[in-house]
């Protein structure tokens, strides 16, 4: 039997429970991710008050963690490929641990950022190795919805930790809502060690030592027959797989897809981090403010569940154009016509339905574009540099509105980033296969 065979095997099996609970495992996961990377959007009213901190100076604490997330996603990324997806998930949660827990007693700005920095390296290769432990664990049928709703947790933790941050902060102060995010992160680890096994596909393209008795018990697991013998796989070659992303035809959709993942988070963290000051800039309390904030998370959780629905059933990247599209109109919205407090909610959850629908399409798009063995590297690669785009935001934001200009201008410059990528997504569409 060949490694292809054996995959078919998987894809054709309807999903057990199994692989059902190892999907489930790692939605939670990026629930987490969700919260601890917006932990400190709920915080910055706080911060930026306890510290006299202006706007500018607020924007680069902001991007902190997004430039961590860049680097980890790029490092770590890569080291998911090599030495497995559940230990490189494990590692992560301690990183991120020690981060919330080191920034909940933060002295400094400075320090706040370093700290920012180390929990954004974690966040970054848990994305990476999370993406690609789904794209294995799920069957043929389910799998771009099951990478879907994965990325769907991102706004799911905002929106459930949004609720917990609004009372943290309304009862004793931003420092309670970093030490809720180190709690929950450290009570995941057990969850990985109990419920998510190292994928089948990891296994057979690197054989680790049992290798043979791993598979089988995980295919037991998910109840299929055991096999005699580890499949035959191609010969492993170091050299091409440190460059392999850039050979032959994967070389054109790695560069597209991180233009485009570039483009579109550069307009969805300007949203996520920007709204909770500008809606305090308004008048508005904080707490009030975070409100505004869950709702565009609930808006980001619809449109995630709703485009993982809908691909089962329509191309994917046909989905993406018209979701980018449509989210440079509605952040361009957002900054024109939002005023009371119950319209912003309102065009923050319409905001939040596009723009989050674009980035979970994006990594179902990246994992169906790239096989196993570089499937974590490829998101890494894609989400470490796209990143970029991710730090710019709040910093390019923050700068833009220090030098005097108005709310409606930004938004308008910022929705710039999801029309290019939708531009991106249509040259991409001439060269993959059906």
């Amino acid at each position: 039997m060949t490694e292809q065979e054996l995959r078919a095997r998987i894809d054709a099996a309807p999903m057990s429970p199994r692989q059902i609970g190892t999907v489930a495992t790692m939605i939670a996961l990026n629930a987490l991710d969700g919260f601890d990377v917006l932990s400190v959007s709920f915080a910055s009213p706080g911060i930026a008050s306890e510290w006299g901190i202006d706007r500018a100076a607020l924007g680069i604490v902001l991007s902190m963690e997004l430039v961590g997330m860049a680097f980890g996603a790029l490092l770590l990324g890569r080291l998911a490929d090599k030495v497995g997806r559940r230990s490189t998930i494990l590692g992560c949660l301690i990183i991120m641990a020690t981060g919330m827990a080191g920034a909940a007693m933060a002295t400094s700005i400075i320090m706040l950022c370093w700290l920012r920095l180390v929990t954004g390296l974690g966040i970054g290769g848990m994305l990476a190795a999370t993406n690609a432990a789904v794209a294995e664990a799920a069957n043929g049928r389910w799998r771009n919805l099951c990478v879907v709703l994965m990325a769907a947790g991102y706004p799911l933790g905002a929106v459930l930790g949004g609720g917990v941050a609004s009372y943290l902060l309304a009862e004793w102060s931003w420092r309670a809502v970093f030490v809720f995010g180190a709690v929950i992160t450290a009570l995941s680890i057990p969850l990985v060690l109990v419920a998510a096994p190292e994928s089948i596909g990891f296994l057979i393209y690197r054989r680790p030592a049992n290798a043979l008795v791993r598979v089988n018990a995980a295919l037991e697991r998910i109840g299929l027959q055991a096999i005699a013998a580890l499949p035959a796989t191609a010969r492993r070659d170091e050299a091409r797989e440190s460059t392999g992303l850039f050979d032959g035809s994967l070389r054109a959709r790695t560069a597209l897809l991180t233009i485009a993942y570039f483009g579109h988070i550069l307009t969805y963290y300007f949203v996520l981090k920007w709204i909770p000051k500008i809606v305090v800039d308004m008048g508005f309390p904080a707490p009030a403010a975070g409100g505004v904030l869950v709702w565009a998370n609930v808006g980001g959780l619809t449109g995630a569940v709703l485009l993982g629905l809908l691909a089962t059933r329509v191309r994917l990247i046909n989905l993406l154009i018209a979701t980018l599209a449509a989210s440079a109109v509605m952040v361009t919205v957002f900054g024109w016509h939002s005023r009371g407090i119950a319209e912003l909610a309102r065009v923050a959850a319409i905001v939040g339905f596009f723009t989050n629908a674009g980035v979970v399409g994006l990594y179902a798009l990246v994992a169906s574009l790239f096989p196993t063995e570089v499937r974590a590297s490829a998101t890494g690669f894609v989400i470490g540099i796209g990143r970029g785009g991710a730090a710019l935001a709040p910093a390019l934001a923050g700068t833009l509105f220090a030098s005097g200009v108005g709310l409606s201008t930004v938004a308008t410059l910022m929705a710039l980033g999801s029309f290019v990528a939708a531009v991106v997504l249509l040259l991409l569409r001439t060269i993959v296969p059906r």
